[in-house]
């Protein structure tokens, strides 16, 4: 049975190929725009984000509009097939509003407003400033929102940042009084407000936390944070309820970007599709590891991906290279088409790029584009970014694929910010997403499909759930993975999890907390390891897992009794030699691991997990061995099954495949029982789903 879903717009229901797009750069060199449409053409690209930081160009003057420029572009385009997301342009304010209306300019956390200039200066709380982008919405939405070439709205520009003004002071007490029930000593008790004498006695004594005030209350930082993304949110929706009403039928998403201010799990579920900008810095590393940025970017594909379920939108990424890396490296032979297919490969239905053409001056002016200043289609640039059409074009059967998927990762936006915040144990740098990754990785390299979920999400369709230092999490959830368990789930927990609840306040009665009878340990103490230091875990003869082997571990290590759980492993060194560091606990139909200690190597990761796997029968894209860098990710239709094979390791590899019948997806010849994949190679393959 077809598992397939609906394009993200039905009058494109291809693969969709191109980049933001500037025109209003350009209208002094008219000669430009014609050129530009010729080689997206010639690019095979059919898609452009256009609008996205046109504001002055669309409103020069307080109430004045000119939108004949952009008329001009979006009937060119539909009349060369080339379609656009029209973004709301409130990415950056006109300097007529900054000087008209001072209040629309942020508040930094140190109480002073900000000048005019940057993007993202603005005040989502601002009374003016909404009334301002419903404004230039509603007029947009009026003129665009059934032309032929529109299909989508691309609602602002990479979210993010926050303000300490009096209009987001009074909205952050609103929000409180209601998540507190109205009940200063409910907050009070909440934040433990008492420490240091900080009890507020009146609502108007809260403040947002300031480097020269209150920063020390760490259940009043968590809550700022959540507010901030709240706010963010709820601005993002009335920019989309401007839009929404002139065509319903329109999707709607806006451009994320990796960025800790947002829970964008909450801010998916007011989008139709998810998109994201992605800027790996590809061969930047001192050892050259690729392998390891590319399960980076594979984990935040996932992630994406798994927000709503369904194929997202590459909305960014860079043909060549950066302006804002610390060092901006070319992209070898290969790469583009190689890190291009791995969106594809992880869930994208859409390869788009920043930018179409540089822009002559201003920060960006030396920022990756297709074209270059040249202008012209004879570089290296252009010739892959054309390949890359190519390759897209013959792609039509995976839009709309999914990933069947057994194993999940938690990994969420409160447990980030609470255990960033945190002061002790190891204040130099717990590396919280370094932990997710090594744990993510050694999935990544085996081709096991993974979704990146939330503590809230459903967890009855996974086989094996992860949750690396799962630092924050409530009674209510710690329930919920225990009857995972005893249902016959298998979990795995880490050191540094089950610490506090939902307000960043410290389980009583011992840690892990919730997931004490799950795991079956008690964790007595927590270590802080210098980087000079080093332990090891050691694994236990004769253990479950059959693994062996002597493992460096760094970092952080806990001191764990066991109450019930088995150990498999135990400590090298110091004065807890031989006490216990990984374990297994049988709980009802199923089994819960933890591991106590952040070991350094890799290999120890790939080997427990290949362990796991076998034991909870989840299955890999390919049933065969994957060298060091190479991995396969899996996208179906539940019919048919289209498996990429990429190579990362920066050497050429030989993979064998797995004994079934596969077709190459581009040359549609039967592939043969070997794949040789170059250095920044890839294979994309059809085979029929089981």
């Amino acid at each position: 049975m077809s598992t397939k879903l609906p394009a993200i717009s039905s009058k494109v229901p291809v693969m969709l190929h191109g980049a933001d797009y500037n025109p209003e750069q350009w209208l002094k060199y008219p000669h430009i725009f014609e050129e530009d449409l010729r080689l997206m053409k010639l690019a095979g690209c059919n898609v452009m984000s256009v609008g996205i930081f046109s504001w002055v160009s669309l409103e020069r003057e307080e109430g004045v509009f000119t939108f004949e420029w952009l008329d001009h572009v979006l009937d060119s385009f539909a009349k060369n097939g080339i379609y656009a997301f029209l973004a709301t342009p409130s990415g950056a304010r006109p300097a007529w509003m900054s000087d008209k209306y001072p209040e629309v300019l942020r508040v930094e956390r140190n109480r002073v407003r900000n000048l005019h200039g940057v993007r993202h200066n603005h005040c989502f709380t601002s009374p003016v400033y909404r009334d301002k982008t419903a404004i230039i919405n509603t007029k947009l939405a009026e003129r665009y929102a059934h032309h032929p070439a529109v299909i989508g709205w691309h609602i602002s520009n990479e979210f993010g940042g926050e303000c300490h003004c009096d209009y987001c002071q009074n909205a952050f007490r609103d929000w409180l009084k209601v998540k507190y029930n109205n009940d200063l000593e409910e907050l009070n008790h909440a934040w433990w407000a008492t420490f240091w004498s900080h009890t507020y006695t009146s609502w108007d004594q809260v403040e947002s936390p300031a480097p020269h005030g209150e920063n020390q209350l760490h259940g009043l930082n968590l809550d700022w944070r959540r507010f901030v993304s709240d706010q963010t949110i709820n601005f993002c929706q009335h920019e989309m309820d401007a839009v929404r009403s002139f065509n319903p039928e329109l999707p709607i998403t806006t451009n994320m970007h990796m960025i800790d201010a947002i829970d964008y799990r909450k801010l998916a579920k007011i989008l139709d599709v998810v998109s994201w900008d992605a800027y790996p810095d590809w061969h930047y590393t001192t050892d050259d590891d690729d392998a390891r940025l590319a399960a980076w970017t594979a984990m935040h594909h996932d992630m994406y991906r798994t927000l709503k379920q369904k194929p997202f939108l590459l909305m960014e990424s860079t043909p060549s290279l950066t302006n804002w890396q610390i060092v901006s490296k070319l992209k070898r032979p290969g790469m583009h088409k190689l890190s291009s297919l791995q969106a594809v490969a992880h869930g994208s239905d859409s390869v788009q790029y920043f930018q179409w053409r540089k822009s002559r001056g201003s920060s960006e002016k030396f920022h990756g584009a297709v074209l270059d200043h040249s202008g012209h289609a004879e570089t290296r640039v252009f010739r892959d970014v054309a390949e890359v059409g190519r390759t897209l074009a013959g792609m039509d059967e995976v839009v709309g694929t999914t990933t069947p998927v057994q194993t999940a990762i938690i990994y969420d936006w409160d447990n980030r910010w609470a255990v960033k915040d945190a002061q002790g144990i190891r204040n130099s740098g717990l590396h919280f997403e370094e932990t997710v990754l090594q744990h993510y990785r050694a999935l990544w390299e085996q081709g096991i499909p993974v979704d990146i979920i939330g503590i809230d999400d459903d967890l009855s369709a996974y086989k094996l759930v992860i949750a690396p230092m799962l630092y924050l999490i409530s009674e209510a959830n710690g329930k919920r993975i225990e009857r995972f368990v005893e249902q016959g789930g298998t979990f795995l927990a880490t050191y540094w999890s089950g610490v506090v609840g939902e307000t960043d306040l410290c389980h009583l009665g011992g840690f892990p907390g919730p997931l004490r009878r799950t795991l079956g340990i008690w964790a007595e103490e927590t270590e802080g390891l210098h980087s000079r230091d080093l332990n090891g875990l050691v694994m236990q003869p004769g253990n479950m897992l059959k693994l062996s082997g002597d493992y460096d571990a760094h970092e952080i290590a806990e001191l764990i009794h066991l109450e019930g759980a088995e150990a498999l492993g135990h400590y090298r060194s110091d004065f807890y030699a031989g006490q216990p560091a990984l374990t297994v606990n049988r709980l009802g139909e199923g089994r819960a691991y933890h591991l106590a200690t952040r070991v350094k190597d890799n290999a120890f990761y790939t080997e427990l997990y290949a362990a796991i796997a076998d034991k909870a029968d989840i299955r890999r894209t390919l049933d065969s061995e994957l060298p060091i860098g190479v991995t396969a990710a899996l996208r179906s239709d539940g019919e048919q099954d289209y498996v990429f094979v990429q190579n990362f390791s920066g050497s050429p590899q030989t993979v064998e495949l797995d004994g079934r019948e596969y077709t190459d997806l581009e040359s549609g010849a039967a592939a043969g029982k070997m794949l040789e994949l170059p250095v920044n190679g890839l294979a994309m393959l059809r085979r029929k789903s089981l």
